[in-house]
């Protein structure tokens, strides 16, 4: 029987393939972390007063928002595979469609908020967040079913190959879009496909998985010889710095998981329903940047943005527990 298997059994809850399936409580936790930070972040890029360091670099540098994003297709790479593999014990074609559709899915909703960013707000944009995440999930779909090493290695090629293209004449159109824009969506595909290589040693157990960490370390240091750090570029190095820096998280949170049990809290709460919550806080900061007052928000006092974060946060926090309390998900029990 496979560990998945034996998980689903234990929980009592349906899954996709007829098993019951349990919710990982470290990956859930750091999930719901990023979301938090992420509605955070995108609040505080808009207020003038708030230090650069806060914000996303301009170009070359790293900051600490420019991490959320690409910690979060790491996350997503956590459950691909498995959640490809619960669905293809009912049907291969079914996985597959579910997989398409859900990335599809997550592509068509960033197109309309984009549309909404420009004709309701005035702020042209022909890319966010949600294509970049929706282009991964499409971009990994073929390897879904390679071996763990096959995966590092195409991973690998296709951050390599993507480098080098942006190098050649690529940098213009990957700069002047947001996210990296479609072709950026190559390395934020090359970042998702090593992380489902990553998620699979960190099945394995603590120790490979720690020593596999290490290893990611000293890779991101030596890519930072290669090409410039950079987020607005998605480049080699930014991705594999940050897959690092995922890689750590997960297993710092796991660890600590095991301190406190299987019992679910605040950042739980949010990471369940973490694209619910996401939508929510694009139409709450929507609000907040509606009054054409540039004291209101753009350039709000610190104070007044600190009111401004607390409430936004506190309603969002609200929806969070309300739509776990509808749920009430079985948590594994770390070891």
């Amino acid at each position: 029987m496979s560990s998945v298997s034996r998980g689903a059994q234990a929980s009592g809850r349906e899954g996709p393939s007829g098993l019951v399936t349990l919710r990982d409580l470290s990956i859930d936790r750091l999930r719901g972390l990023l979301v938090f930070l992420m509605v955070g972040g995108n609040y505080l890029a808009g207020v003038r007063a708030i230090p650069a360091y806060l914000k996303h670099a301009p170009d070359i540098g790293l900051t600490v928002a420019d991490l959320v994003a690409p910690c979060f297709v790491v996350v997503m790479g956590v459950n691909y595979g498995p959640s490809f593999e619960r669905r293809r014990g009912v049907s291969v074609t079914g996985a597959y469609r579910h997989l398409l559709m859900r990335y599809l899915s997550l592509l068509g909703l960033g197109a309309i908020i984009s549309a909404g960013g420009t004709v309701l707000a005035g702020q042209p944009s022909d890319w966010g967040v949600l294509q970049a995440l929706g282009m991964a999930g499409l971009i990994a779909a073929p390897f879904v079913r390679l071996g763990t090493w096959a995966r590092f290695a195409i991973g690998t090629i296709i951050l390599c190959a993507y480098q080098y293209l942006l190098d050649d004449g690529m940098l213009h159109s990957v700069l002047s879009s947001v996210q990296g824009g479609f072709f950026g969506s190559v390395s934020w595909g090359a970042l998702l496909v090593l992380a489902t290589a990553v998620a699979d040693i960190r099945r394995k157990g603590t120790v490979p998985y720690a020593v596999g960490c290490a290893l990611l370390i000293v890779a991101a240091m030596a890519s930072v010889l290669v090409a410039p750090v950079s987020k607005n570029r998605v480049s080699l190095s930014f991705v594999l710095i940050t897959l690092a820096v995922s890689a750590v998280a997960m297993l710092i949170m796991e660890l600590g998981a095991r301190a406190v049990g299987a019992r679910a809290g605040y950042f739980c709460w949010w990471g369940e329903n973490a694209l619910a919550l996401y939508l929510l806080h694009l139409l709450l900061l929507g609000l907040i940047e509606f009054p054409p007052l540039p004291e209101w928000y753009w350039d709000a006092p610190l104070w007044l943005a600190a009111l401004q974060l607390a409430a936004l946060l506190a309603v969002t926090s609200a929806a969070a527990w309300l739509l776990h309390r509808r749920r009430y998900p079985k948590y594994s029990t770390p070891v």
